[in-house]
């Protein structure tokens, strides 16, 4: 093989390489191209959204229906309001749950809806008026350290 063979070989599996990577890159980040799909947008409001980021999953049934687009915290009622951009190809009634989920023990955290039994559909710019916070583990924790302290001086 002459030079310039081999440098136009070198190059394009170069060129391969950087293109995986870029691909790698945007499967990991969640910003894959099918994700921008048509969506509409609902909120939910939350006492306390523990780790939930935005682009976390939103899943029903295990199944992936959208994304967390934006966190904002509302200064009149104390609570976090969570933007959920949910596929446009699925519907849930006007009475679906959302509760934050964890995978796994410590695993990431996502916006999970249970599907209610009303006729009316959640559109655009609804709210989701039934919600579940996240559970955070150090409460769990303490509030179970705190119970068995006070149990303690009772039982002698």
């Amino acid at each position: 093989m002459n030079r310039t063979t081999l440098d136009l070989w070198v190059g394009f599996f170069v060129a391969i390489g950087i293109a995986a990577l870029l691909f790698l890159a945007l499967k990991v980040g969640n910003l894959s191209a099918g994700s921008f799909a048509n969506n509409y947008a609902v909120e939910a409001s939350f006492d306390n959204i523990g780790g939930l980021k935005p682009r976390a999953p939103v899943k029903s049934a295990g199944v992936v229906v959208g994304r967390v687009a934006s966190i904002d915290f509302d200064p009149q009622s104390y609570r976090a309001k969570v933007e959920l951009a949910i596929d446009s190809r699925y519907a849930f009634p006007s009475d679906t749950i959302a509760t934050i989920l964890t995978s796994g023990l410590l695993g990431e955290q996502y916006v999970g809806l249970e599907a209610g039994g009303d006729e009316k559909m959640l559109k655009a710019g609804d709210t989701i008026r039934i919600t579940q916070s996240a559970v955070v583990l150090e409460k769990l924790i303490s509030q179970f350290l705190f119970d068995k302290a006070a149990e303690a001086p009772a039982a002698k």
